[in-house]
């Protein structure tokens, strides 16, 4: 007999079926014995009459969490036991034969709950268990619906999703680079990328035109609630663009996703509000301001693009490059606007000089940010030299861009998408641990697996590595 999922079994009433699952919860009456077995596609009632014997038998050790086995008669509920508000409300499994297929400790925590009210650190700790509550289950899930609705909707518009490598060189871009050690070339470093920003430009120079990857970016940062040392991006790169094509195509897509994915909720304004950066920042103080009509509605989805930011800002006194008086305030790679071009070129009048910069904020979070990018040699060596690199130093770390923007580079531009928050956002959650399936703590943490972990001395040795004595336990 073929297995049939939960979800399914409304267009089995009067049938036999094979079922598969967990115990979500079993109540003993006496002559008779209830269950709910619970699947990946939802949840059904099971009763065990005393005609069945053996079921009988089966059924008494079993527990909550016990993987079973069912073989079972699908009949409908008598009309005054009918819950319409329930998945499978109407109906109720006659469990036949009982297969025991698994065993489970008591679990830590409830798994039936939401799991708000547990200690975050126990729900991490057993993760796999924390998984299977309803609304962890909802969250993933609908994750990879919009995923899926991406992956369509870009490939409909001739994009190519391509992966770009986990490790590479260390770039500046704002923080800092989660380090690996070579074991064949003692003393030299991968770093892992913080984002593809310098392959997916590459990827222009090879002539794709058309990019996008749901990438893991790391980033060895302080963590709150929006972050996490290791994220997701979408990533996307267009060739022979403008601000105005990227921020469209974009803009298209959202909406999509919201109607499509999460239909109950609205969007407050359509087209999307914009507004510069210096304007956000004189009347609401912040660069990505929460501008919903009602904040008290969690259904409420307000949109804003913030344009016009500066292309350089003061380094201060915590700049973690150490070099110039100047820094980037997006990324090193982000091309000035053609009115300031001359300023830029001649490297006068640095702090009015504004970007091609966008970024998309949504409910008071950012959500995305992108630029057309300096796609001529020159310009890209004008940034640098602007954040106070000598020429060593730009050859060592950006020598390869310039080679590879001399060598007829298109005009290109993109955007990347803070995934986890978007989803965040859209789920309704407090932090985005709550929508990635093994998150860290606020630590950076995965007490899960134990990790950071130490090391043992051989390992180390192979590595070229010996550490102090006081490293941090």
């Amino acid at each position: 007999m073929q297995r049939t999922y939960i979800n399914e079994l409304k267009n089995h009433i009067g049938k036999e079926v094979l079922l598969y699952g967990w115990v979500d919860v079993r109540r003993d009456h006496g002559k008779l014995i209830f269950f709910d077995l619970r699947d990946s596609s939802g949840i059904v009632q099971m009763v065990v009459l005393p005609n069945h014997k053996e079921a009988i038998e089966k059924s008494q050790p079993i527990r909550d969490e016990w993987v079973l086995e069912v073989k079972g008669k699908v009949n409908a509920r008598p009309e005054k036991m009918v819950n319409a508000n329930e998945l499978n409300g109407e109906i109720e499994i006659e469990a036949l034969e009982i297969n025991i297929l698994n065993e489970a400790k008591t679990p830590p925590f409830d798994i039936r709950s939401d799991g708000k009210e547990i200690n975050e650190e126990v729900r991490l700790k057993y993760r796999y268990l924390d998984l299977r509550r309803g609304r962890l289950q909802k969250n993933i899930k609908n994750r990879f619906k919009v995923q899926k609705l991406i992956r369509n909707h870009l490939s409909d518009l001739g994009f190519h999703e391509i992966e770009t490598p986990l490790m590479s060189a260390p770039t500046p871009e704002g923080s800092r680079s989660y380090m690996v050690p070579s074991r064949l070339w003692h003393g030299k470093f991968y770093a892992l990328p913080q984002s593809p920003q310098q392959y997916k430009q590459l990827l222009m120079v090879a002539g794709f035109e058309r990019y996008f990857q749901f990438a893991h970016c790391m980033r060895d940062e302080d963590t709150r609630g929006d972050r996490q040392p290791e994220f997701t991006q979408l990533d996307l790169e267009l060739s022979f663009t403008n601000p105005e094509e990227v921020m469209k195509l974009n803009e298209e897509l959202l909406i999509k996703l919201v109607k499509e994915v999460y239909p109950n909720k609205k969007i407050q304004q359509v087209p999307f509000p914009r507004i510069s950066h210096k304007e956000a920042l004189e009347k609401y103080g912040s660069d990505k301001p929460d501008i919903r009509e009602d904040k008290n509605d969690p259904n409420s989805l307000a949109f804003l693009w913030v344009t016009d930011f500066p292309a350089f800002e003061k380094t201060g006194s915590d700049n973690i490059d150490g070099t110039g008086e100047w820094t980037f305030t997006h990324n090193p790679f982000s091309r000035p606007q053609d009115k300031y071009l001359e300023d830029f070129r001649a490297k006068k009048n640095i702090g009015n000089i504004l970007t091609t910069q966008y970024d998309i904020t949504l409910n008071g979070f950012e959500i995305g940010g992108g630029s057309i990018r300096n796609h001529n040699s020159n310009d890209q060596k004008t940034v640098l030299e602007i954040m106070g690199y000598n020429e060593e130093r730009i050859q060592n770390n950006f020598g390869h861009m310039l080679e590879a923007l001399s060598s007829g580079a298109p005009p290109h531009g993109g955007i990347a998408w803070g995934f986890d928050r978007l989803i965040m956002i859209l789920e309704n959650e407090p932090n985005i641990r709550e929508v990635i399936a093994f998150a860290k703590t606020g630590e950076g943490k995965d007490l899960m697996m134990g990790s950071p972990s130490e090391v043992g001395d051989m390992q180390l040795k192979e590595l070229g590595i010996s550490l102090r004595d006081n490293k941090k336990k």
